[in-house]
């Protein structure tokens, strides 16, 4: 995950700053953590010495084994820095797991995130092998619960599937030691707190707990220390503000001209891979077929899509087969592409804090980025949310008298993005609505389904 690589609604929206520790007192080497040596020479095979500042405080705190509260900027190596001290655990005690009983277990709020840790787990314990479980909605049970029964070293979940599980007896959690939630603030959301609730119930009281995230708000933090005890907090830059090798910028435009200037924006030069995001599922489809019939190269997800279409869809962005992703804030949290060059808000988030972990997509692994929100006028209300989260205005450009520039013709081969002719639409699976589309209180249901 490229997260892990190095130089790596609520009511109170202030920002509330916390120190920085210096530099100079942060480990620069992963060799300076008393990490095992299988995990060290994993690490240097992915390429990775110098630690990010995430790491450099995470790590440590969690190697005590105490519980840890961490946030950073989306991008700067969150996933490794539990992962690492998860694997160095389980590699120290050396004992076998009983069946339907795991040692260790990592909640994320989507499939996606869950299946791209499952993947950093088996790359920085490629020499341990330890036994891994993903269990999420959208997938065959039958597999998973045949994984859990052999028992597993480290499971991997989102919410609602693995409550399925514990109900039917297919996994038990007696024997877990310690619990990571990532992303932590939209695990913790209203919507999501009943799960969670539940699922902290069934662990032992004796168990470390970490929970990370790239936007922690107050409110949110008063709930986490709710399941961790005496928690280190470590901050790895100010909270809630996006990396500043993201250029951002807002465009302000009329309703009816919008689809215009997104066809305009992404003909641009310089937009070599790009992630629009939407609001509502409806309006991730509609999007994605009038960028298709302009001409470019474009791939929908969102949670109406079945888990096989979302992961060809993620599958053909990796891989170049599409130069365009069109996503819900489904794919917001956590999903690591290399590579993008662009993020572009065709909507802006209802919530905040979203939008930070929208624009994190791109300006990954020390690269830099673009980000471009379209406003019109009935989100100058969130344009003003999001200003006040990250603590500065936005640069913004008035378009809004302009016609695009779009001359019949001009098509998407021409300005740089390769294009294919469009596809039939595939017939779409129902599924749970995701949270871009939903109230708070089915949150959970919403974004785990099963």
């Amino acid at each position: 995950m490229q997260a892990d690589r190095t130089s790596k609604p609520c009511a109170d929206r202030r920002i509330h700053r916390r120190p920085v520790p210096h530099e100079s007192f942060r480990l620069t080497q992963f060799s300076a953590f008393g990490l095992a040596e299988p995990i060290l020479r994993a690490v240097s095979a992915e390429g990775y010495t110098t630690p990010t500042p995430i790491q450099s405080d995470a790590i440590p705190a969690l190697m005590t084994g105490g519980d840890v509260l961490g946030t950073a900027q989306t991008g700067t190596g969150k996933t490794a820095a539990f992962v690492l001290p998860l694997l160095h655990r389980l590699h120290s005690r050396q004992i076998r797991p009983a069946r339907r009983h795991c040692h260790a277990l990592v909640l994320a709020p989507t499939r996606e995130l869950a299946a791209q840790i499952v993947d950093s787990i088996r790359r920085y314990g490629r020499f341990l092998r330890p036994t891994t479980a993903l269990v999420v909605g959208g997938a065959r049970p039958g597999p998973q619960i045949g994984a859990l029964s052999r028992g597993v070293d480290i499971v991997v979940a989102t919410p609602g599937r693995l409550l399925d599980h514990l109900g039917s007896g297919a996994v038990f959690l007696e024997d877990t030691t310690a619990i990571v939630l990532d992303e932590a603030d939209q695990m913790l959301d209203l919507g999501f707190l009943p799960a969670i609730r539940q699922i902290m119930a069934q662990v032992p009281a004796a168990r470390q707990t970490a929970l990370f995230s790239a936007t922690m708000p107050e409110p949110i933090r008063r709930l986490a220390n709710a399941f961790l005890n005496h928690p280190k907090t470590v901050a790895a830059g100010p909270v809630s503000w996006p990396i500043d090798r993201i250029a951002q910028s807002v465009i302000l435009v009329d309703p009816a001209t919008k689809r215009g200037h997104l066809i305009k924006t992404l003909g641009t030069a310089g937009v070599d891979r790009a992630i629009v995001f939407t609001r509502t599922k409806r309006g991730a489809d509609t999007v994605h077929g009038h960028l298709q019939k302009a001409g470019f190269a474009a791939a929908a997800i969102h949670g109406n899509k079945s888990q096989g279409q979302r992961d060809r869809a993620l599958g053909a962005f990796r891989n170049g087969g599409v130069k365009i992703l069109v996503a819900t804030d489904i794919a917001a949290r956590g999903i690591d592409v290399d590579a993008v060059s662009h993020v572009v808000n065709y909507d802006l988030p209802t919530v905040p804090e979203a939008y930070v972990h929208r624009i994190g997509r791109t300006a990954r692994a020390g690269s830099q980025g673009t980000a471009i929100s379209f406003c019109d006028p009935t989100e100058r209300r969130l344009l003003r949310d999001i200003e006040r989260l990250i603590g500065s205005p936005l640069h913004t450009e008035n378009w809004s008298s302009k016609a695009p520039a779009t001359a019949s013709g001009d098509s998407a081969a021409s300005r740089g993005i390769r294009c294919r002719e469009p596809k039939a639409r595939t017939r779409q699976r129902r599924e749970a609505r995701p949270a871009d589309e939903a109230p708070d209180a089915g949150l959970a249901r919403m974004l785990c389904p099963h």
